[in-house]
């Protein structure tokens, strides 16, 4: 009998779900691959087997004849604050443009309630089109309050979210920033739970001064609290020599995470290798926004051994969703590495597939910010972060190749079910426990206010 959304809702602990008959399990495993016709079987947060044929007397049964198993995306690296004021600026110039307007202008209108509605869309959209895990690169809490109000969100959505948090680069605020991460640590963070802390900076001082510079002082407190490290705005032979004298301090390691990383030299990209040190890429954002080299540093990573992160970044000039970051990227390296093979471009470099972008969308990013034990990969043990692909709906159909189709073929309307811990968040291509006229209001009121109060 197959289960319905009251069972699994009802669900007792320790009652099994077993997700039977998909066409794919695409397990992102390295050992695994892809299982045609497999199953898949969640006990309490975990994923217990995956495989053909498996037998649990006692499962709830979910038939998912038509569907691909996969696992959730892990967004590495999005500014979740801002999303009502989504493609508020579509054809940003640049950097400069977006830092000057969303940055200086606008985020020192935001009120705590503020920072909960943005983060709340923010991870709500991820969730609807299958995005698990969102690190939501908090800059602009410029009170407790407002940390506080991020946090909620991220805890109240059922996403497993990664809050990191910095101070705002520009205007007013409480100067809390980075002692209240003592409080921040104690209050939230529980081993095990779904939500995670890590410490957020800048690469240099050029954008808002020296203090949200990553240095020995920041290293040392992250270190302190056994929490890793994302750093944005990674640009330039400035980035590179800052990297350069991070290595030489032994400031970086697995537990440091790399955003953008556009326009580096070869020698900090070694020096990043050398460390074990992670990168988070945003594709559209480096293209559309033009940083540095607008060319996503996948070729520099790949030369090195680095397997990437990818991200949404901000939502104010970008699209939401992973499916977007996955199909840029793919498109971009292919297109550079043919014009190298042509003469017409930089060295040549082997062109990367569809099996790679995912693999960077899920088990790479999850590695690239400290979570790569816990989610990433359909593999037993670890947390049961599991997406349920509809294969033959009208843009889908004929399912051909697995892989092919979950990076080439689909986008939310097809995420048909959504587990994260091994909680049900999106069921029949809805995702539940949410008032949507309401967050609709909620979402205008606090754009209208924050434009009101900077017009």
């Amino acid at each position: 009998m197959n289960a319905t959304l009251d069972d699994l809702r009802r669900r007792t602990p320790g009652r099994r779900i077993l997700l039977t008959g998909a066409a794919a399990v695409v397990s992102m495993d390295p050992e695994s691959g892809v299982l045609p016709g497999a199953d898949l079987l969640i006990e309490d947060d975990r994923i217990a087997a995956v495989g053909p044929d498996l037998a649990a007397d006692d499962a709830l049964v979910l038939d998912v004849t038509g569907a691909i198993l996969a696992p959730g995306f892990v967004d590495t690296h999005r500014h979740a604050w801002e999303a009502q004021l989504r493609r508020i600026m579509p054809d940003v110039n640049d950097l400069g443009q977006y830092v000057t307007s969303t940055l200086a202008g606008i985020a020192p209108a935001y009120q705590p309630h503020d920072m909960y509605i943005g983060t709340r869309l923010a991870a709500l959209t991820a969730i609807d089109s299958g995005i698990t895990t969102m690190l939501d690169f908090s800059h602009n809490s410029r009170t407790a309050a407002h940390s506080d109000a991020a946090i909620r969100a991220l805890a109240e959505t059922g996403i497993r979210g990664v809050h990191a948090s910095m101070r705002p680069h520009f205007g007013n605020w409480d100067g809390q920033w980075p002692a209240d991460l003592t409080r921040l640590h104690d209050t939230y963070f529980a081993p095990g739970g779904l939500l995670t802390l890590r410490l957020a900076a800048l690469a240099t001082d050029e954008v808002a001064g020296p203090d949200l510079a990553y240095g020995e002082r920041l290293a040392r407190i992250a270190r302190d609290f056994g929490i890793g490290v994302s750093i944005d705005a990674v640009f330039g032979l400035p980035s590179s020599a800052a990297i350069l004298g991070w290595a030489e301090q032994d400031l970086l390691g697995p537990d440091v995470s790399l955003i953008h990383c556009t326009g580096l030299t070869p020698q900090a990209w070694q020096a990043m290798a050398d460390t074990g040190t992670n990168v988070a890429l945003a594709p559209t954002s480096d293209a559309q926004i033009g940083l540095e080299s607008a060319i996503p540093a996948i070729d520099e990573a790949l030369a090195v051994g680095i397997r990437p992160g990818l991200s949404i970044d901000v939502e104010v000039a970008l699209a939401s969703d992973m499916f977007t970051q996955m199909r840029a990227l793919h498109a971009i390296q292919r297109m550079r590495a043919v014009h190298a093979a042509y003469g017409t471009g930089d060295q040549p470099a082997a062109r990367i597939g569809v099996h790679d972008v995912l693999d960077f969308a899920t088990l790479q990013g999850a590695k690239s910010i400290g979570l790569g034990d816990v989610t990433g990969s359909l593999t037993p043990g670890k947390q049961a972060d599991v997406l349920v692909v509809r294969a033959e709906d009208l843009n889908n159909m004929p399912l051909n190749d697995p892989i092919g189709t979950l990076v080439l073929g689909s986008d939310a309307r097809n995420v048909e079910a959504v587990f994260i811990a091994g909680q049900v968040r999106k069921w029949a291509g809805t995702v539940l426990d949410l008032d949507l006229a309401a967050l609709r209001e909620d979402v205008h009121a606090s754009r209208d206010r924050i434009l009101n109060a900077t017009s």
